[in-house]
């Protein structure tokens, strides 16, 4: 039986750990990456992954039909990353986008490909730096034929060959489920966030917010693996106080917002979690600046200065 192979474009905390998963399992893994050097370290000791200086070294590596998977950033990064292979690859290969991305775009490159005869599929991959050992949430979109020859990868980067990976649907839909996850990811950690801060608030009950996260974790009914990582976290600081305020957003949480808009279908709570974080960004100061104007000038109420 010939070993699986493929070429791994972007070798990032998710994407690193990947080549060493499908390592792990017998795939031989050509690992590029723009900077040689991390490239060479993953390769290191492993006879399963091949360090490439170039993409061009990486297409001339594999065997046709080749499988091509990037774990790039979305946006410029990956564009340019497609626009690159498909310079590259030949009629019949197949490039698999593990970026977090747009689902439009996904579909609009699937078009542009197909012209060139290359397959295409978007995979949302969720898992973060804890999927080497534990396995990624793999969802797949793209026609039938060219899952066919992703889905043996899609089965070793899974916790199991039987769980924990999907064909979701036509391209695009990969990171459509991808996207709506993302959107309710933020909703998750916006009401754990809410839920323990009023706990911490209530300073006469002395709660031991540790111990009530450990506590929730058996039995309960929000016990979840942010609810794990949220207890772990706390164990070693309650306080936070050396933490700053600031939540950073990711594309997935604005367009799963702005597809609701699209499809009128209500998700305020995915979409308030979205504001929160802009609101942690000092997107929400002038705003607040303005409210404490307002209620100066109506109701004569002292305004506090910078600082005090």
């Amino acid at each position: 039986m010939t070993q699986l192979q493929i070429g791994l474009y972007g070798l990032g905390r998710m994407g690193g750990n990947m080549a060493k998963r499908l390592a792990r399992g017998g795939v031989t893994v050509y690992a590029y990456n723009r900077s040689f050097e991390v490239a060479e370290k993953l390769a290191a000791g492993d006879d399963n992954v091949r360090a490439c200086r170039s993409l061009e070294e990486v297409v001339a590596s594999l065997s046709a039909p080749r499988v091509l998977w990037l774990m790039l950033p979305s946006g410029p990064a990956t564009e340019a990353a497609i626009l690159q292979a498909a310079a590259l690859l030949e009629p019949g290969d197949i490039l698999v986008d593990g970026a977090n991305g747009y689902y439009k775009e996904a579909i609009a490159r699937a078009d542009q490909l197909a012209g060139q005869g290359i397959r295409f599929v978007d995979v949302g991959v969720s898992g973060g730096i804890w999927g080497l050992d534990n396995g990624y949430c793999l969802m797949a979109g793209g026609d039938e034929a060219a899952l066919a020859a992703v889905i043996p990868f899609l089965k070793l980067l899974a916790p199991a060959p039987d769980r924990g990976w999907l064909h979701a649907g036509p391209v695009g839909s990969g990171h459509f489920t991808k996207m709506v996850h993302n959107g309710i990811e933020y909703g998750m950690m916006q009401a754990f966030a809410e839920g323990f801060a009023l706990m911490q608030a209530k300073t006469e009950f002395e709660l031991d917010l540790a111990k009530i996260a450990e506590l929730w974790r058996h039995s309960s009914v929000v016990r979840s693996w942010l609810l794990d990582l949220t207890a772990d976290f706390l164990k070693a600081d309650q306080k936070l106080v050396d933490i700053a305020p600031v939540v950073a957003d990711s594309g997935e949480g604005r367009w799963t917002a702005l597809e609701a808009v699209e499809q009128g279908v209500p998700t305020p709570v995915m979409s308030l979690a979205l504001m929160m974080r802009f609101a942690s960004q000092g997107k929400n100061d002038y705003a607040a600046r303005m409210l404490a104007m307002m209620r100066k000038g109506f109701g004569g109420h002292a305004v506090q200065g910078k600082g005090e």
